[in-house]
C-alpha cells in the first residue's frame, strides 16, 4: 500500500507565512469533517497528521469548550500542545483555559479520554519545544510571525 503523501505536502506548505491564511478555512473545514465523522476523524487525521478535540472547562464561565487541535505525539500517552494560534500576536482562548486547569477531557481517533495537564517552562520547555518543531516544524515560522509572544506549551498524559 502506498504512503500518504499528505503529511509531507502539509509540513511543506505550513513553512509558508502566507499558509496561515488559510486559517479559517481550514478551521470551517475541521469542523465540517468532525461533524461528519461523528468527531472521530478532523481534517488534519484525513492529511494523515495527528488531531484532537479538546474539551476544557472556560476559566470564568465553567463551560464546557471544545476546540480542535494539532498535537504532537510525545510518548505512550503524551502529547504536546502548542498555542500557536496561527502565528497571531494573541494567545489562543483555549490556552490560557487550559493553563487554569490541573485535567481536560481529550478525543481523538474515536477514543475520549481524561488527561493530566501540566504547562512547561523553563529548560523542560525549551527541550519539549525542540521536539515540538521537529515533529511540526511550522511551529517555528509561526513564532516568528507572532514576534515577542512567547507560545504556552503543555504536556497532557493521559489518565
Amino acid at each position: 500500500m502506498p504512503k500518504n503523501p499528505l503529511p509531507a505536502l502539509g509540513r511543506a506548505i505550513a513553512n509558508r507565512p502566507t499558509a496561515m491564511r488559510a486559517a479559517p478555512l481550514i478551521i470551517r473545514i475541521e469542523r465540517f469533517v468532525r461533524r461528519v465523522t461523528g468527531g472521530k476523524h478532523g481534517v488534519l487525521d484525513v492529511a494523515g497528521l495527528p488531531s484532537m478535540e479538546l474539551t476544557v472547562p472556560g476559566r470564568r464561565t465553567g463551560v464546557p469548550r471544545t476546540v480542535s487541535l494539532l498535537y504532537v505525539p510525545d510518548g505512550p500517552g503524551a502529547f504536546l500542545l502548542v498555542g500557536s494560534n496561527w502565528g497571531r500576536p494573541g494567545h489562543p482562548s483555549w490556552s490560557a483555559n487550559l493553563g487554569a486547569v490541573d485535567h481536560a477531557e481529550m478525543h481523538s481517533g474515536g477514543d475520549r479520554f481524561e488527561v493530566k495537564v501540566r504547562q512547561l517552562d523553563g529548560a523542560e520547555r525549551e527541550r519539549a519545544w525542540q521536539r515540538a518543531t521537529a515533529y511540526w516544524p511550522g511551529y517555528a515560522m509561526e513564532q516568528r510571525l507572532a514576534g515577542d509572544r512567547r507560545f504556552r506549551l503543555y504536556e497532557l498524559i493521559r489518565i
